[in-house]
């Protein structure tokens, strides 16, 4: 359920008309629904009701400092992949005892800051990384938790580009190579072997591949133990997928997943970690942006917004759907019309939805650009010199401005000319 819907023929975000935000903020903007990131949050933590578990937001997805906190106070722990996402979740009340920390490029620095922060495991990812922070820990008199990330060499579908489980993906240990990496950790003084991860990818929509890799993993963790190591945490990552309007499979309801993981692992005797971010944030938030002209081409027309690529990069990046619409309905005898939807930044791939039937629009109008909520305000950028879109909170009838739009000047005041 998202809480974006229309009263008196118009789209409001909870209780504040996204004419309204419009008006005060401008366009394009990111507007998030705060009761909509909770009921997410809550309806997955529920599904492992009873069981000890970890639910670990996947900060990439929607990093932004309001939206950790409002999942800390319910208490979220954090995946993050940097320093900056681990300053970000400290930041938001996120204790290091909630956060686990993936990647595999992992710098010494980051580890050292991790380390100070007493988080609670590194997925370790290579050989030359588990050397690295050794280093780092034996540095600073202490053990470091970790968990290698195994990769079972599961394909679970989707975009080529989202995928991580399979053995070509630069991601995690070699299967093959599994047992031999934690008997190497097992030998370093500043390392402590804690679990086992794994992640298989992202916007999952079938239930067979996480089963595959649970069942192969729940074999590892059995050899594990039998050779003398201590597994008390099994991190299975994310990646159960959302709708997206695009008519396509409907994901897995995370009860349903719950399900199959408290099925797969009732007699593992260890405490799950769970690393939702799509499934929490992505329906959570929409992007509002206006229409600036309607172009009349040879064999089609074009809406050419004010949002663009660097604002929202999957359509770009992944030939990724998202459902629009006005913000104002149409009435009951609207014309449509198809048009190739589209933003002002001087690249082809700068297209949103191309053939897409929408009622007949003008110049001003607004359009919502649904499920935006993950890896939109995220993998923003400043292409063009385009300031960064800013970011909304809204929580009943009241919104507060979450990340502000720099103007020009704050952008060009990082850079220097030179003196020759």
């Amino acid at each position: 359920m998202r809480h974006f819907d229309f009263k008196d023929g118009e789209l409001y975000a909870e209780g504040v008309a996204l004419s309204r935000i419009a008006a005060e903020v401008g366009t394009p903007v990111y507007v998030y629904s705060s009761a909509t990131f909770e009921r997410h949050y809550r309806v997955f933590a529920d599904s492992f009701s009873g069981m000890d578990t970890l639910v670990a937001y996947s900060v990439k997805a929607n990093s932004n400092i309001a939206v950790l906190q409002t999942l800390a106070k319910l208490g979220a722990g954090a995946d993050v992949v940097s320093g900056g996402e681990l300053a970000r979740a400290l930041i938001a009340g996120i204790p290091g005892a909630r956060i686990v920390f993936s990647g595999v490029g992992k710098t010494k620095s980051e580890m050292s800051d991790a380390l100070d922060a007493n988080i609670k495991m590194f997925n370790v990812e290579s050989l030359p990384e588990l050397h690295a922070l050794n280093a780092v820990a034996m540095q600073k008199g202490v053990r470091a938790p970790i968990a290698f990330r195994v990769n079972p060499d599961v394909s679970a579908g989707g975009h080529e580009k989202i995928s991580t489980g399979k053995k070509e993906n630069k991601f995690g240990i070699a299967w093959s190579g599994a047992e031999q990496a934690y008997a190497e950790a097992a030998r370093l003084p500043g390392i402590e072997v804690v679990g086992v991860d794994v992640h298989i990818g992202s916007q999952i929509d079938d239930l067979a591949p996480f089963e595959a890799a649970i069942v192969k993993v729940a074999g590892l963790i059995t050899r594990l133990r039998e050779q003398g190591h201590t597994i008390r945490a099994f991190d299975i990552g994310g990646g159960l997928g959302i709708p997206y309007g695009d008519n396509g499979r409907t994901p897995p309801q995370p009860s349903e997943y719950g399900a199959l993981v408290r099925r797969l692992t009732a007699d593992l005797d260890v405490q799950m970690v769970f690393e939702p971010g799509r499934m929490i944030a992505g329906n959570s938030g929409i992007l509002l942006t206006q229409v600036l002209y309607v172009k009349q081409g040879e064999d089609r027309d074009f809406l050419i917004l004010d949002a663009a690529m660097n604002d929202l990069l999957r359509p770009a990046l992944y030939d990724a759907f998202h459902d629009m619409e006005p913000v104002c309905a149409p009435g009951p005898d609207y014309t449509s019309h198809t048009y190739d939807i589209v933003g002002p930044i001087c690249e082809s791939g700068d297209t949103f939805a191309k053939g897409r039937e929408m009622p007949e629009l003008s110049s001003g109008d607004l359009i919502v650009i649904h499920s935006t909520g993950a890896y939109g305000a995220a993998q923003s950028s400043q292409y063009n010199t385009r300031p960064l879109v800013p970011e909304v909170m809204v929580r009943g009838d009241e919104y507060r401005v979450i990340r502000e739009r720099p103007t020009v000047m704050d952008i060009l005041k990082t850079e220097r000319l030179v003196d020759w």
